[in-house]
């Protein structure tokens, strides 16, 4: 068998590091490290959890979830009030509806955001194929037009003089 051509992953044993400044970095990684499994952990169990620490410079540092209060005191008493428990419970389960709101909301507003990206492509889709079909009129096409337009122009000042003399009387020579 051949050998490895490196040390790989071994078991590094467990003593006391000598160097102040290797002992604090190694304490702030693993520190770290132990958070974000805690984290997962409560997040994957849905546990109540609590970590309290003291650093090589005695500073104190703490996770706890969901409160300090109930870890307090279900590890005092071993027998957990049940208002905090329902509190604690109440309170997990509020977070969870948010956040399942949040992503429902999030997934809207994307879908919000394609649609109004869609009708704002119809529109300029639209308005360039109306002047682009006018072009193309032949002269009968284009006289059928413009009477329509003037029977428009009518219409419109006839509507504008009734409601206009509802309100007052216009002078004759008003040109609209």
């Amino acid at each position: 068998m051949e050998r490895m051509k490196t040390t790989g992953r071994r078991k590094i044993p467990l003593v006391r590091i000598e160097k102040d400044a290797n002992r604090y970095s190694t304490f702030s990684k693993r520190r770290s490290g132990l958070y974000k499994k805690a984290s997962e952990l409560v997040r994957e169990n849905d546990v109540d959890l609590g970590i309290f620490l003291s650093s090589p410079a005695d500073k104190a540092y703490a996770f706890v979830h969901p409160t300090h209060n109930a870890i307090i005191d279900r590890f005092m008493n071993l027998k957990t009030n049940l208002g905090e428990q329902i509190v604690a419970e109440n309170s997990r389960n509020k977070v969870n509806q948010l956040n399942d709101r949040l992503n429902e909301l999030d997934k809207r507003e994307e879908v919000a955001k394609e649609r109004l990206l869609s009708l704002s492509q119809r529109n300029k889709t639209r308005d360039k194929g109306r002047w682009e079909s006018i072009d193309h009129l032949n002269a009968d096409d284009v006289m059928k037009f413009q009477a329509w337009l003037d029977v428009g122009e009518i219409m419109l000042k006839d509507q504008l003089a009734k409601a206009s003399s509802s309100s007052q009387s216009p002078s004759e020579d008003a040109d609209i």
